[in-house]
């Protein structure tokens, strides 16, 4: 796991971290109690991302990044420890993605604020982020205009979006309003067990490895199977792959797991 920052250190263990198989070292910052700063969680399974958003959030005088992390879990993870006022996420990472890291964080800790930072910004993508309670939504491609406007309104409570994910927003609204369209349902929607499962199917873990990873029982692990394939009306693997890359769950690229 990389999870660093840079005065304060803690070690999250097997048995002691939920969703970790072996002993790992995360680092955060130690509070600062002279000041008001507003504390910021990155997280982005790529290194020169997250330290290029490091460097631009520290160089303002009102933000502090108190940690960072690599995937979905540890997000979620070190969200709950922190309590940081806000979380910047990626969506696609591995183990845990930013969808479902983002619902377990609004649930969890429903304190902090999760703004969403990606470069996919298609609409499906962007409604279901709002209805699972993020506050905001940047493309990387303007984050370094946006982000810290966008970190500042998300402390004060306010929703935040990159333009053009605002005016097509925008134009829904009037579009739903001038139709008297009803509000989209969400059907079949996966629990954020199932969720789990289905993207650690996809990225080529087998049951007993899921179990291991969550915690679980094998037996859990093949009824929460069935039930994603059940929902999905998806009954094999490949199906699932293909259905987690087309929703960026995980990507193309994505490293399988063999172990």
């Amino acid at each position: 796991m990389t999870a660093h920052s840079y005065d304060d250190k803690f070690e999250l263990s097997s048995a002691s971290a939920e969703g970790i198989s072996s002993p790992t070292r995360c680092w955060t910052a130690a509070p600062n109690i002279h000041t008001m700063k507003i504390t910021v969680l990155l997280a982005d399974d790529h290194t020169v991302v997250r330290e290029g958003l490091k460097l631009l959030l520290n160089s303002a005088e009102d933000v502090e990044v108190v940690g960072e992390v690599e995937n979905g879990r540890q997000a979620v993870q070190l969200a709950k420890k922190l309590r940081p006022d806000v979380v910047v996420l990626d969506l696609v990472m591995p183990v845990l993605n930013g969808v479902e890291a983002a619902r377990q964080i609004t649930r969890e800790v429903p304190s902090t604020r999760v703004l969403v930072l990606s470069s996919y910004s298609d609409d499906e993508r962007v409604q279901q982020l709002i209805e699972d309670g993020a506050t905001g939504y940047l493309v990387k491609q303007t984050a370094a205009n946006d982000l810290l406007k966008a970190i500042r309104e998300a402390k004060k409570g306010n929703a935040y979006f990159s333009p053009s994910i605002s005016k097509r927003l925008l134009d829904q609204c009037r579009d739903s309003f001038s139709r008297g369209a009803p509000v989209r349902k969400k059907t079949n929607t996966l629990t954020s067990r199932e969720a789990e499962v289905l993207q650690l199917i996809a990225e080529g873990y087998a049951n007993k490895q899921i179990a291991s990873e969550l915690s679980i029982s094998i037996k859990t692990v093949e009824k929460h199977r069935q039930q994603v394939m059940n929902k999905l009306n998806i009954h094999d693997v490949a199906g699932l792959t293909r259905h987690a890359i087309s929703k960026g769950i995980i990507e193309t690229n994505a490293p399988v797991n063999l172990l």
